[in-house]
């Protein structure tokens, strides 16, 4: 009876203490939560010097088996996320759903520590048997978390912090716990934010490799981000009938349960039927296509994968993520190569590049193709399954009076340096796109020659050295010498820039310009295979010198479709100052328009039918065509539009 009301005294006086440590308003309420756990429900000793307990072998092996592919398309995520953290003292650790240890990549100066505190294989994480824990405690949470230090409950863990994050099925079901666990004497945010990134993407696999025999669409709010972590997931059967959605898809479209959208076509998410998408999709090489929420009328990129069985060049039953290029004897950079000399012998040089990680600059008149070439380049190297991670630099310019001799603000520079930084994170593993690189402010050029230099973020950046891989393609429109001579662009980045440096031709200096009519009009009737070209329009439209190149094309080109009296285009669609058919539309234009060649007011028609859809919203417009609001409105006085003012 004594043992007995000393055993409940030593409880109390246990709890009393554990409440006292952790009445400080910083520790975080699932940590409190988590140690009345361990008293109340598990009754645990914090001073246990238990060693935690490890399943027999013939266990560890069923679990294993039991959980294959998690183990298979978690392992490079895993390898990844070490090498991201390697030399920070971090340890990669995978958990089950019950919080039993599957894997494991270790730091060297860690090993002893990981043996001490008992993270091995097949060891129990949960909190019933590791008390307040990163994996344990996120198990119960459902959420990424740090446990720091004294934060955990048994005094022999105190050392450790945890940053861990749950992984969910195609059910929403947690299935696992992805951790990374070191002796740091800091509780790291950015790891925990590394930690998750890693999570999702391995789930983003499990969802892909679960409906591999199914349809999927791919979409995210922002173009650059689709194949990262961030995307949102959707699957249907053959039919159109949607069958599953990932975490992320649930979000962007504010949805709280699957079960709002399970059964429903995809027409109920988006304007567009499963099968014009993949079509487009297949058209367009499966670059980002804008698509409309059908319900709320808001824009997202995305693309459509037919099942894995169909994929032209995917081996039967292999996980995988990425499409294989329409023609399995031409990767993506191959598939530029439409007869130009110029351009063949750019694809041969980037070719011998692709895993030499040399930067590339690309030099190019603005709409000569400069991103779609990156990213073929991406598509086409070893980085294929990693983040593709676009910068449009002139996005970050300095802000007015910051440039010159006076420094910028210090918040001027940090509201310039986190997104920046950001996607550099973003892109590790992967290719960062610098577009317009000219136009990087002067004060990250310093912050990027870093990374370039180092291999790692700035100090500043993180609090332990945080290591990048990212293969760097820049793009200019503009002379870059002439940027260093006016000291706008710092010499030792530009000579960094320049590893190969390929120029890009304007179209009309292009010998393969008919090709290249043939194929963009195909990517841009993919919607309505029905619709055909003439020879005698192809011979139209190469005659033009097209000063906006390849995007100018594509625009009039998508016009033209748009407004078409009849399925077969041909020089008679023209204007009849190109030699046939009706003046179509000369008396609706305004007598300062008339002084327009045939091609220009094709496509200021393209460019109203576009003003049209979108209701006079210029915004919008200038994102469906790729293009800048200043880059739009010149083109609004080139061709002679006036626009009603909006009241």
């Amino acid at each position: 009876m004594l043992g007995a009301t000393d055993g409940r005294q030593r409880q109390g006086l246990t709890a009393a203490r554990a409440t006292s440590r952790h009445e400080d308003p910083a520790t975080p309420e699932y940590i409190r939560r988590s140690w009345l756990r361990c008293l109340n429900q598990y009754h645990l000793d914090p001073k246990s010097e238990h060693e935690p307990y490890v399943l027999p072998r013939q266990e560890r092996l069923r679990r294993k088996d039991q959980n294959r592919d998690l183990l298979a398309l978690a392992d490079a995520e895993m390898a990844h996320l070490y090498h991201q953290l390697a030399g920070s003292g971090y340890s990669i650790i995978l958990t089950d759903r019950d919080g039993v240890l599957l894997d494991y990549y270790g730091d060297f100066s860690f090993r002893n520590a990981a043996f001490r505190t008992g993270l091995v294989l097949g060891a129990m994480w949960d909190e019933e048997h590791g008390g307040t824990n990163g994996m344990g405690t996120c198990l119960v949470e459902r959420t990424p978390l740090i446990v720091h230090r004294e934060q955990h409950f048994f005094a022999r863990n105190n050392g450790l912090t945890c940053c861990a994050a749950p992984i969910f099925d195609h059910r929403g079901e947690l299935i696992a716990v992805l951790d990374a666990s070191g002796e740091s004497d800091r509780a790291q945010q950015h790891t925990l934010v590394l930690v998750n990134m890693a999570a999702q993407m391995i789930e983003n696999r499990l969802f892909l490799h679960h409906f591999r025999d199914a349809n999927v669409v791919r979409f995210h709010s922002r173009p650059e981000l689709l194949g990262t972590w961030g995307e949102g997931i959707i699957a249907l059967d053959a039919a159109g009938v949607i069958s599953a959605l990932d975490r992320n898809a649930l979000f962007q479209l504010g949805l709280k349960s699957a079960a709002e959208l399970i059964g429903a076509p995809l027409e109920r998410v988006f304007t567009v039927s499963l099968g014009a998408l993949l079509a487009r999709s297949q058209r367009k090489s499966f670059h980002p296509l804008t698509l409309y929420d059908a319900r709320h009328g808001g824009r997202v990129f995305g693309i459509a994968q037919a099942p894995q069985s169909k994929r032209a060049g995917r081996t039967r039953g292999t996980p995988g993520t990425e499409p294989a290029p329409l023609d399995p004897n031409r990767g993506p950079l191959e598939a530029l190569d439409l007869g130009d000399p110029v351009m063949a012998r750019n694809i041969q040089a980037a070719r011998r590049t692709l895993s030499r990680d040399i930067p590339i600059l690309l030099i190019g008149e603005s709409g000569t193709g400069k991103e779609c070439f990156a990213r073929a380049l991406h598509a086409s190297s070893e980085r294929a399954e990693r983040p593709f991670v676009t910068v449009h630099c002139g996005s970050l310019a300095e802000s007015p009076g910051t440039s010159g001799a006076a420094s910028p603000p210090a918040a001027a520079i940090g509201s310039r340096a986190e997104p920046f930084i950001g996607r550099i994170v973003q892109a590790n593993g992967g290719t960062l796109f610098l577009d317009d690189v000219g136009e990087l402010p002067t004060t990250l050029q310093t912050q990027l020659l870093q990374v370039l230099e180092e291999r790692a973020l700035p100090a500043a950046a993180a609090s332990e050295p945080l290591r990048v891989d990212i293969q760097l393609v820049s793009a200019t429109r503009r002379d870059l010498h002439e940027k260093v001579l006016h000291g706008q662009l710092r010499e030792d980045l530009f000579y960094r820039l320049q590893g190969l440096v390929l120029s890009l031709p304007p179209l009309r200096e292009r010998k393969d310009k008919a090709a290249i009519i043939r194929h963009i009009f195909a990517q841009e009737s993919a919607a309505t295979p029905a619709v055909g070209m003439g020879e005698d329009m192809v011979d139209a439209l190469k005659a033009y010198s097209w000063p906006g190149n390849i995007r100018q094309l594509r625009n009039v080109l998508r016009g033209m479709i748009a407004m078409r009296s009849s399925n077969q285009l041909d020089a008679g669609c023209l204007p009849a100052e190109y030699g046939a058919g009706e003046v179509r539309g000369e008396e609706t234009l305004p007598e300062e328009a008339k002084c327009l060649n045939p091609l220009e007011r094709a496509e200021r028609s393209a460019l109203l039918h576009e003003i049209e859809l979108y209701q006079g919203n210029l915004s919008r417009v200038a994102h469906s065509l790729g293009i800048g609001r200043n880059t739009l409105y010149r083109n609004l006085r080139r061709l002679r539009i006036t626009l009603p003012v909006r009241r």
